[in-house]
């Protein structure tokens, strides 16, 4: 219970603090102060729509990923290694070489990765309907092929790399209100629908034996449980691509924080998983300060993504070596 308290109470409030003071534009009393200043309109314009963007990303990554984890039940299940995250991406990428939608669209963003990740997705689901244990095999063959894909669209048109670029890396520099509409609706939605319904996930983890038994059918539930987490991943890559780590990570600290109940550990996911990505990108852009000659920071500024992705490995790298009781 100290735990959940000091996430909540610390934690979440922290990042959310050092996200606004990060960029170095203003304090509190700028964001809060009068309106005609332009530091005043840069942080509410920009600072803010970009911190709810990491928060919304952050919340559906971690709920996503509780929910593959226990729907598949396999520890290492994650969007990014189940060819949901990169299908994604892929339909996003594919969207904008084609023309489908404007680049600055937030609505064709959601509609492409909802149609990339169900791609993605389906198809590992489909190769691991009767044995759900080996879904991160098929997954990362499955991410590596459309991995590939990624590549032959950039090929296909290589002008548009560096737009590219930060849906491949994940980053949620440049959100500004309109991107945060219907994208808002739409994660919150579904994380308050899987938490409505997280008794079921209760109920499917131990197996589909388990399930069966106490009048459940496990594959009706199984198939409205990952399609739940597919359209929520969706959602956090409409908004920041490609963030690696957080969706397999956060869900053992949810765990950790709130014990094995999903009725708990739902919630918990979504508060954490938004703290861990605006968290990164706070480190991101004090990260892009410091690094203000650099021509990666002219255009798109330090990703978020390598932020997870480096905390990310270092979080896999100490838990691995615990587990096997290698000496520090």
């Amino acid at each position: 219970m100290r735990r959940l308290v000091w996430i909540l109470a610390v934690a979440l409030p922290a990042t959310v603090l050092a996200h606004l003071l990060a960029p170095g534009i203003g304090d509190l009393g700028t964001l809060l102060g009068p309106a005609g200043t332009l530091e005043h309109r840069i942080m509410w314009e920009l600072g803010v729509p970009r911190l709810l963007a990491a928060l919304l990303t952050g919340a559906a990554l971690g709920v996503s990923g509780l929910v593959l984890q226990l729907t598949l039940r396999n520890p290492l299940a994650a969007p990014e290694l189940t060819g949901v995250n990169p299908g994604a991406v892929l339909g996003i990428l594919a969207g904008l070489t084609f023309g489908l939608f404007p680049a600055d669209s937030a609505g064709g963003a959601l509609a492409a990765a909802l149609a990339g990740s169900a791609l993605g997705g389906s198809a590992t689901w489909l190769l691991t309907s009767r044995d759900p244990g080996r879904a991160i095999v098929y997954g990362l063959l499955g991410s590596a092929l459309l991995a590939g894909l990624v590549t032959l669209l950039l090929a296909y048109q290589p002008s548009r790399f560096g737009n590219a670029l930060r849906w491949l890396v994940g980053s949620v520099q440049g959100r500004v209100w309109e991107h945060l509409g219907f994208t808002w609706w739409w994660i919150t939605g579904w994380i308050l629908l899987i938490w409505a319904g997280s008794a079921v996930l209760g109920v499917l983890a131990p197996g589909d034996d388990h399930a069966a038994g106490l009048g459940l059918r496990p594959g009706a539930a199984r198939a409205a449980a990952l399609t739940a987490a597919t359209a929520l991943a969706a959602g956090a890559a409409s908004l920041a691509g490609a963030v690696a780590f957080v969706g397999l990570v956060v869900p053992h600290a949810a765990r950790w924080l709130a014990g094995a109940d999903p009725r708990r550990t739902v919630p918990v996911a979504a508060l954490t998983g938004a703290a861990a990505i605006a968290g990164a990108d706070a480190v991101a852009q004090f990260a892009d300060r410091l690094m203000a000659g650099a021509e990666v920071t002219q255009r798109l500024g330090v990703p978020t993504g390598v932020v997870t992705a480096l905390a990310g490995a270092a979080v896999l790298v100490t838990v691995a070596r615990r587990a096997a009781h290698v000496p520090g």
